[in-house]
């Protein structure tokens, strides 16, 4: 892996990659995460996607990646930190495997560059049928996760615990700001995006370093830059001095609970280690124990929320069960703490967090996702360096970290009518 920047905060990090037989083309602007951007974002890139001065619509632009053999361009539109990240991961055949020797990364790049820099617009706007469709689309998508109550309840939790942090704003922002936005403040937004944002570009596949740079300058070789956002560092987490208690009635047969966790250690490796033990697998305590032996949750799981310093518990539990369920948590992250662990656990839960980095290389997909998520938050390791400092830790340093984990506030969901 190699990271160069191309202009004026345009980086590529190129991963070369021979036993792929497709090619992987991403560009995503990185920006801080914020309530008044985070909506229009999301919509830019979905309204940019709809065509292109040359390829004014899906149709065009659909033959245009039927002559690739069937190329694919999606849009993204992703959380990293308190960054949000939106752009277009492209797919393609490997130029390896194109008949004739046939070039495809150059045309790909080419389209590429044209919906991030010359989209189709109309009297100095976005067509007002291509905004409205994709502003609906989005409106469908931000209410839909009310329908998704474990992705509902898990979003609210870290609303709630982080109150004021851009961490806890939605990657989607809200319907609300959605519904204000019209095309002219939209193509305003992405004139200041196109100019002034970070462009992260990841490209994996058998093509050599210095021709793919070659084809991203000429298909960028329009896009205007002034003076480049930095993304700012990320907002320090305040915890209350007692644990916070939010409940949320709606119509729902099961209650999620949630439960949110600060980390007072700065030794990462050692948490992800710790978090992986109490609820990061199926071979973890919170699975074991409250799930499996006891038969408290539906399903019961912990993330370790690397970059802020967070752990959060998702569940789902009998109403009735809301208190034991809790206890029972909460005794499960203490014997992590007091090191109350088989030898078995510990290599099971170095197991998983191993293999999974190993499997990364298996993955463009993933490879992208990972390097997406290092450059937005600063961090610079690799798979192979996360994996060589998980295989370092020694109980002491987990039990040393995991100590410093405190509840911050906890998160239920409820019935209307239920009673606890």
């Amino acid at each position: 892996m190699t990271r160069t920047e191309l202009a004026s905060g345009v980086f590529l990090t190129y991963l070369p990659a021979k036993k792929f037989k497709t090619s992987l083309l991403s560009a995503q602007f990185v920006v801080p995460q914020r309530w008044e951007t985070a909506s229009a974002n999301a919509l830019l890139a979905s309204v940019l996607r709809r065509g292109t001065t040359a390829c004014p619509d899906m149709g065009a632009l659909s033959a245009r990646l039927d002559k690739l053999y069937g190329a694919r361009i999606d849009v993204t539109i992703r959380k990293k930190g308190e960054a949000q990240c939106v752009g277009f991961v492209a797919s393609l055949i490997d130029d390896s495997f194109v008949p004739g020797g046939e070039r495809l990364l150059e045309p790909a790049a080419a389209l590429l560059g044209e919906l991030i820099c010359d989209p189709v617009t109309q009297d100095g706007h976005f067509l007002t049928d291509y905004f409205e469709s994709e502003k609906t689309n989005l409106m469908d998508a931000i209410r839909s996760i009310l329908n998704d109550k474990r992705a509902y309840a898990d979003s609210r939790l870290l609303q709630e615990m982080c109150t004021g942090e851009p961490y806890g704003i939605p990657r989607l922002g809200n319907e609300q700001i959605t519904a204000a936005l019209h095309p002219q403040l939209l193509y305003k937004a992405y004139r200041e995006l196109i100019s002034s944002a970070r462009l992260e570009i990841f490209y994996s596949g058998s093509a050599g370093q210095e021709r793919v740079e070659e084809a991203l300058r000429s298909a960028l070789a329009g896009l205007p830059r002034t003076a480049v956002e930095a993304l700012p560092a990320l907002t320090p987490h305040t915890a209350p001095e007692e644990p916070r208690v939010i409940t949320e009635r709606l119509d729902v047969t099961q209650g999620k609970l949630g439960m949110g966790f600060s980390c007072g250690s700065r030794d990462a490796a050692a948490l992800l280690v710790g978090n992986t033990l109490f609820g990061g697998s199926s071979n973890s305590k919170l699975f074991l124990n409250v799930r499996e032996k006891l038969s408290l949750c539906y399903y019961a799981s912990s993330t370790y929320h690397r970059q802020k310093g967070l752990i959060t518990v998702s569940s789902g539990i009998e109403f009735e069960n809301y208190q034991k369920s809790c206890d029972e948590i909460m005794a499960q992250l203490a014997a992590v703490q007091k090191g109350n662990l088989e030898d078995w656990e510990l290599e099971a839960a170095k197991s998983t967090l191993l293999n999974a980095y190993a499997s990364m290389g298996d993955s463009q997909g993933k490879l992208e996702n990972f390097y997406l998520g290092q450059a937005a938050t600063g961090w610079d390791e690799s798979p192979e360096e996360l994996a060589e400092k998980v295989r370092e830790i020694v109980p002491e340093r987990i039990f040393e970290a995991m100590g410093t984990v405190k509840l911050d506030t906890v998160y239920f969901l409820r019935g209307k009518e239920a009673e606890v």
